[in-house]
């Protein structure tokens, strides 16, 4: 990956990353170390809430290594495929989509959380939205660092 590519996954990722912790705190009115808690449920299982600011820190590690992750593929595959450069917007949106699903219907039935989330229609419209805004972010770091650098992403 170029310079390019690695800053748009590092500031998509790392923006994105930060405010889906805020984004759940406010849907659910608690607190983001709760939320960071919840993330590290799913390696530690339900003991992650007792276990303070421990489990918090490791919950914004994990965190930002998911957000990480999902802002890298993304912006590989925009280096593949400039449309997702180019309709930055629309791109963004369904990789937000494929996001929530990824997550809520894999990753955290997978996890020690072992089972889908439930969901209120609010809950899950929320969410999603969310997780739209998620993929927004990604995208427009893609489109800002990406559109800059076509003739060097042409040559790799």
């Amino acid at each position: 990956m170029n310079r390019n590519a690695v800053l748009a996954f590092v500031y998509g990722g790392f923006i994105a990353g930060t405010v889906d912790i805020f984004a759940p705190s406010l849907i659910y009115m608690v607190t983001p170390v709760r939320i960071l808690q919840a993330i590290a449920r799913g390696v530690l299982g339900a003991a992650s809430f007792e276990m303070g600011a421990t489990s918090a820190v490791l919950g914004l590690v994990l965190q930002w290594l998911m957000s990480l992750l999902i802002a890298a593929i993304f912006v590989y595959a925009a280096t593949r495929l400039r449309v997702l450069v180019a309709r930055w917007i629309g791109a963004g949106l369904a990789y937000g989509v494929v996001v929530f699903i990824v997550m809520n219907y894999v990753v955290v039935p997978l996890s020690m959380v072992g089972k889908v989330p439930t969901f209120t229609p609010l809950t899950f419209t929320l969410n999603l939205l969310a997780m739209l805004l998620f993929g927004l972010i990604v995208s427009w770091f893609a489109n800002r660092f990406l559109m800059g650098a076509q003739a060097t992403l042409a040559t790799t």
